[in-house]
């Protein structure tokens, strides 16, 4: 059994003036907005009914429990608009809970960072306002419990219990690690023994159409050392593709031969899976599971499948900024090499889960891309979902908008050219939360021998193994200075990322290995170390097809795209020059480049002729920043 961990939050400061400004963002602005998105306060925001949901659940099981009659509503569609349902039946999306499990998980990684009594206030009768909604048998779910509690389990394919019961557990975890209260956890444990025993080994052989219940089950396991939820979680990744479908099963139908379900990543074994299809997020969260059983059972086999697809995914289907899924179309991967632009899907909640994955991979086996693609999608795919002020979010990220198109043709109308307040389907919003909340236990892993640094920024770290002072520069100039108190004697390894292509560290000659440089620590000790970040030109595989004759532009961890604010319309019309004279002020990069001018012949077609250009001075802005200044056009790639 591999025993790598992450160093939780409450040992690990974070004060780095770019991060610890994200997170404080999230503690003063986004929590406080999300509670009141979550109770229907906002003005113009798309309802939620989350809490309503919850407090007409605790209603109706009371109801019940005095021996009262409760009407029975339809449980055959996934989203239930209030103008279009009775006054006292569920609203919203079938899986509506779980957005009240994300911000008490945002919450409890807050209140790790930075105690705060009234937000604990405000999390305890949340907490409440759940237990009150759980029924005798331990089953939370506010759309069964209120529609019709008979069809419980029968619909595992698309109506999320699991998933709505995978976020609330670790949600759970996240409150009882940062503020010692279980109370949530024992109502999650109820919950989980009712799974265990519905669907573990002598009980239904299903598993769920939204995964999140893997990982969800192994995080109860490693915090209660009860066996039965990492058997469980198990048991739901080993039966998933396996014939016949359980999905068929439960809904009447003959399996046959035929290959099925790609879109909940069921159409084949988990093992016999080497190419990453179906809705993005369910992926991705499937192999952070995966993932996380392979490291905590030693199977070799399964690990092996999480690598190949995770390949799969950051070698052939992941857009330079972080972002994964690349069709609106049922929010998912297509084919190799697929990753147009100005149609990009690229979810912030699939960024954010393609975050979980890499770090699984990293506990497991440590290897410098795992954290390079942490990084990546944490300054570009996930940053760019939340807005300056942290009260809008963007749930497609597209690389391209063009406002006419986005406005008036219907393949791109999911592209929006501002953040939107919420959304009826919200799932991003409190996501983001509680991943930026969560941000110090993505930066440093920790084994019996060693200490890895995955991320950096200015810290202070109080680990098993030292107490380390972290002083950054990483962004600027790429110096990055340790001072280091062991308390034992340890490996500190660094990772090198992997755009950097001229890294020196104080102290010579470390032993490299798989993206890490490898210091022995055994007495106190400064060690700086420096990865300049350089202005460069990227430019993707030839076999995507958008991108023919264009590049984009990045500096460190940043990709950069150019705004219609500072640049002017038509941005497909500009093109970078070949003797650019990059110059970067410390945020934003300026370039040469070249105009295409409009000819005044107003023809549709002509004969080819050299097209004018005028010389301008193009400005590029980091990717996340877009969209903070109004409706305008943005562009990743340019001409080159």
């Amino acid at each position: 059994m591999n025993n790598a961990k992450p160093i939780p939050n409450k040992n690990v400061e974070i004060l780095d003036k770019f991060w610890s400004e994200k997170i404080e963002l999230i503690r003063t602005e986004v929590i406080p907005y999300q509670w009141k998105a979550l109770n229907d306060m906002i003005e113009g925001a798309e309802p939620s009914a989350c809490i309503r949901n919850f407090r007409l659940a605790a209603q109706a099981l009371q109801k019940r429990r005095n021996g009262e009659e409760t009407p029975v509503y339809p449980t055959d569609k996934w989203y239930y608009p209030p103008s279009d349902s009775p006054a006292d039946s569920f609203y919203g999306w079938v899986f509506q809970d779980s957005d009240l499990a994300k911000w008490i998980e945002a919450a409890a990684f807050s209140l790790e960072n930075r105690p705060d009594a009234e937000l604990e206030s405000l999390v305890d009768g949340a907490v409440e306002l759940i237990c009150a909604a759980q029924a005798d048998n331990g089953y939370i779910d506010t759309f069964y419990t209120i529609n019709d509690p008979s069809k419980a389990f029968t619909n595992l394919r698309d109506h999320h219990e699991l998933y709505c019961f995978g976020h609330l557990a670790e949600a759970a975890v996240a409150y009882y690690k940062a503020v010692g209260k279980d109370k949530l956890l024992k109502a999650v444990c109820r919950f989980a023994d009712l799974i265990c025993d519905t669907f573990g080994e002598n009980g239904k052989a299903g598993y769920g159409g939204h995964e999140i219940a893997e990982m969800a089950l192994i995080k109860l396991y490693e915090t209660t050392e009860k066996f039965d939820y990492l058997k469980t979680a198990k048991l739901f990744i080993d039966r998933r593709g396996t014939k016949p479908y359980y999905f068929d099963t439960e809904h009447g139908r003959d399996s046959g031969e035929k290959l099925d379900y790609f879109y909940n990543q069921a159409h084949l074994p988990v093992r016999e899976q080497d190419e990453a299809v179906g809705h993005a997020v369910r992926a991705v969260y499937l192999y952070s599971g995966m993932a996380d059983a392979a490291r905590l059972t030693d199977d070799k086999e399964l690990f092996d499948a999480c690598r190949r697809l995770f390949d799969n995914i950051t070698e052939r289907k992941m857009y330079i900024t972080g972002g994964i899924g690349s069709t609106k179309d049922g929010e998912a991967f297509t084919f190799d090499y697929d990753l147009p632009n100005d149609l990009a899907y690229a979810e912030t909640c699939a960024s954010i889960g393609l975050v979980f994955f890499a770090r699984r991979m990293l506990q497991r086996d440590f290897e410098g891309k795992y954290a390079d693609i942490m990084e990546k999608c944490l300054y570009n795919g996930v940053l760019s979902g939340i807005a300056r002020d942290g009260k809008s979010f963007f749930y497609v990220n597209p690389l391209e908008v063009d406002l006419t198109a986005c406005k008036r043709d219907s393949r791109k109308n999911h592209i929006k050219p501002v953040r939107q307040k919420w959304f009826d389907c919200a799932c991003c919003p409190p996501n983001l939360a509680r991943l930026i909340s969560d941000y110090g236990e993505y930066c440093f892993t920790e084994t019996d021998g060693a200490l890895f640094v995955n991320l950096y920024q200015s810290a202070k770290v109080n680990s098993e193994k030292a107490e380390i002072e972290i002083k950054s520069d990483y962004l600027q100039s790429g110096k990055i200075e340790f001072k280091i108190n062991p308390k034992n004697p340890f490996t500190l390894a660094l990772r090198i990322p992997c755009w950097c292509d001229d890294f020196t560290f104080s102290i010579k000659n470390p032993y490299i290995k798989k993206g890490y440089a490898y210091f022995d620590i055994e007495n106190e000790t400064t060690l700086i170390a420096e990865f300049p970040p350089k202005v460069k030109i990227m430019k993707c595989n030839p076999l995507v097809r958008s991108n023919a004759g264009k590049i984009a532009v990045t500096r460190g961890p940043f990709v950069y795209c150019l705004e219609e604010k500072d640049n002017g319309k038509n941005l497909h019309l500009l093109s970078l020059s070949r003797n650019p004279k990059f110059r970067f002020d410390g945020e934003n990069i300026t370039a040469n480049g070249y105009r295409e001018e409009i000819k005044a012949h107003n023809r549709l077609y002509y004969e080819y002729e050299e097209p004018e250009k005028r010389l301008v001075r193009l400005k590029f802005i980091p990717y996340y920043k877009w969209a903070n200044r109004g409706e305008n056009e943005m562009c990743v790639y340019i001409r080159y």
